[in-house]
């Protein structure tokens, strides 16, 4: 089992997004827990306060030390990794969601505003993750993305091993894109399934599927070459 702790400022998003489809019968199945903390719970007066004016001047606000430390000390757990969810951070991919999905308490921060006060990152050895090279109006959506990437690794969740061993950027795949699908009919608009599909040789369709895997990355994604 693995449980994601989310330090955010609105855990409604997180908690709605995580009560359908795959994560909710992962959570329903005990292989998967997903708790969500709402920062503005451990605020610094009783005004809700969690941000404030950066030191040095410059636009918009920067979210404080203490609630998230507050809110950090409210579910550690013994060896949990604690991840903030940023642009700066190292780049999301599969590798990663498959070094996470090893670990068994993850704790997400979910920045707003221009960021976050340094201090808590340092103080927590804070993991900076990021989901891609753009920017989002917070943390929320980056952490879901990491969330539902890592759960589906964890054993159970996803019905057949072979679901997930087979995908894009997998091992079996050589890192590359997965190859082409097809499903019923056989015949669509006069586009038929290819015959090798439908000839029950395995090993024929092994080598079809790895050959469509490598044409299309070269085509999509040549980086990955």
């Amino acid at each position: 089992m693995i449980n994601f702790h989310v330090l955010t400022l609105f855990s409604e998003m997180i908690k709605q997004a995580c009560s359908h489809s795959l994560i909710k019968r992962a959570m329903d199945g005990g292989l998967v827990g997903v708790n969500a903390i709402n920062i503005r719970d451990y605020a610094v007066n009783k005004h809700g306060q969690v941000d404030d004016s950066p030191y040095g001047g410059g636009a918009g606000m920067v979210m404080m030390a203490p609630p998230i430390y507050d809110a950090y000390l409210s579910v550690e757990r013994p060896h949990a990794r604690f991840v903030y969810l940023s642009p700066q951070g190292r780049v999301f991919k599969q590798s990663v969601a498959e070094e996470l999905a090893k670990e068994q308490d993850i704790i997400l921060l979910c920045g707003h505003y221009e960021g976050v006060d340094q201090r808590v990152l340092d103080l927590l050895q804070a993991d900076e993750i990021s989901i891609g090279d753009y920017i989002l109006t917070g943390g929320e959506l980056p952490a879901l993305v990491l969330i539902d990437a890592v759960a589906r690794l964890i054993p159970g969740v996803i019905g057949k091993n072979e679901s997930v061993d087979n995908e894009s950027f997998s091992d079996h795949l050589d890192g590359g894109l997965e190859y082409s699908q097809y499903t019923r009919p056989p015949v669509f608009k006069d586009q038929s399934v290819p015959d090798v599909l439908l000839s029950g040789h395995h090993g024929e369709i092994e080598k079809w599927r790895k050959a469509k895997s490598a044409e299309r990355t070269r085509k999509m994604r040549p980086d990955l070459v």
